[in-house]
């Protein structure tokens, strides 16, 4: 599937402090996204590859 703003997406690096953290994508750009994570008191804007993030189905069973 194709990554696209507003999309939730997971952090698939393992090497990553926001490995399994789940955000919302606000752009795409030059095979980067950028990814805000909301933490209660706290917003985060991190840019990611396209290939550290994978889409986040809430319906799929791990």
């Amino acid at each position: 599937m194709i990554i696209l703003p507003g999309t939730t997406v997971t952090v698939t690096n393992p090497d990553d402090i926001y490995y399994r953290y789940q955000g919302l994508v606000q752009r795409v750009t030059d095979g980067k996204a950028a990814v805000l994570f909301e933490g209660g008191n706290w917003d985060k804007l991190i840019t990611f590859n396209l290939s550290e993030l994978e889409i986040f189905d809430p319906k799929a069973k791990k």
